[in-house]
């Protein structure tokens, strides 16, 4: 028995040995954060085991006002039920504006900080709409090689800060999010993002087709960050998260407190916060009569660049649902900002799982359908507001 466990001692250190000299030497960061705690992909509170920057929030917190019925319907047993299987710790429903429903689970509440996962790349989009409006990037046709000029590939010189935002860059990049071993494992865990980055060379001709990559908008963040000047935590805080009365955030980073901001998702908030991003498009750009984002540069974010890919903007998702146009930001796991303008309603869920079955409904998004939750959720939120207007 002593003699076996020495051997599997053994076994157990080369391989860590081994790895620590690979190219794959991230795992090991990722098998202390992520496996060791009980998970096998990136989790909700897993910004607890990074390093992070501050976004500083709103010195006075642009409360949201509560609807005068608010919490009075309850959901029905099919969407409570859903809910708890599916592990939601935040489900919230908006309606013109003010607080209609809200209810968390398994321990969160108002307050509770979570992960964003790719809900972000739509901040990250905003950010790059407020850069062009000042004036450090020229326009969306402005080349990414200008700010970064270490970028690789035979089309390097071609793509754009269009390009960029809508996800046609010709990046090298297969988004894999459970196997260890792909790039998109390899951004979460290693300690220089800029170098992993930089090492996806353009290898497509860009500006030609919707591939989604989060890649990609890592590397538009590096652009807002050499044409501003400024880390992206502080650009967030002082362009869009302080004026829309938002409370602080965490945005992990890749290595120390002087890192790299994960741009293609991390931003550590709550779930009321995340819902004034999608107020703010929902309202063309504007807060509470003050213009933070140029409504021009709203309305193009909310349209397809590509007709054969109807399902994505400029950082924002798209879609039909009931005749009725939807957009939204969406996460890993399946956390969501869904706005539906027409009839003045937003839905917002997050949680520890996404039911991963495809609906017959959805279109396609980088190959595959929306999943069901989506419609779940955004059923949810019609029928509730239905509720106010019948009683």
């Amino acid at each position: 028995m002593k003699r076996n466990l020495l051997r599997v001692g053994f076994a157990l250190l080369l391989i860590f040995s081994l790895l620590y000299i690979s190219k794959y030497n991230y795992l090991l960061r990722g098998i202390s954060t992520i496996y060791l705690q009980g998970h096998t992909t990136a989790f909700l509170e897993d910004y607890k085991s990074f390093s992070n920057h501050t976004v500083s929030g709103a010195e006075n917190i642009d409360s949201w006002p509560l609807h005068s019925r608010y919490n009075l319907f309850d959901l029905d047993d099919d969407l409570e039920n859903y809910n708890k299987d599916r592990k939601t710790v935040a489900y919230l429903i908006f309606k013109n504006d003010s607080l209609l429903y809200e209810k968390y689970y398994n321990g969160y509440n108002a307050s509770s900080k979570s992960n964003s996962f790719s809900m972000v790349k739509s901040m990250v989009s905003a950010l790059m709409g407020i850069a062009i409006d000042e004036g450090h990037i020229k326009n969306l046709d402005q080349k990414v090689i200008d700010f970064i000029p270490d970028l690789k590939g035979p089309y390097a010189e071609e793509v754009t800060i269009e390009d960029l935002s809508s996800m046609a860059s010709g990046q090298k990049w297969r988004e894999e999010y459970y196997n260890p071993f792909s790039v998109t494992s390899a951004s979460y865990f290693v300690k220089n993002l800029d170098t992993l980055i930089l090492n996806q060379p353009i290898i497509s001709k860009p500006g030609q087709t919707f591939k989604y990559q989060s890649g990609t908008t890592q590397l538009l963040a590096m652009v807002i960050k050499k044409a501003t000047g400024e880390n992206l935590n502080d650009y967030l805080s002082q362009k869009l998260w302080k004026p829309i009365g938002a409370k602080a955030a965490l945005w992990q980073l890749d290595s120390d407190a002087n890192g790299m901001e994960k741009a293609f998702c991390c931003l550590a908030s709550n779930a009321r916060d995340f819902a004034r991003v999608g107020k703010l498009y929902k309202n063309h750009g504007y807060w509470n009569g003050e213009q933070i984002l140029d409504s021009a540069f709203v309305a193009l974010s909310l349209q397809p660049r590509f007709p054969e890919s109807p399902e994505y903007g400029y950082g924002w998702w798209l879609e039909t649902y009931k005749g009725k146009k939807v957009f939204m930001m969406r996460g890993h796991l399946g956390q969501y900002v869904m706005v539906i303008p027409e009839d003045d309603i937003m839905v917002v869920r997050l949680g520890h799982l996404k039911d991963r079955s495809s609906s017959k409904e959805g279109k396609s998004s980088g190959g595959e359908p929306f999943t069901k939750d989506i419609y779940v959720y955004l059923e949810g939120g019609l029928k509730m507001s239905e509720n106010v207007t019948k009683n």
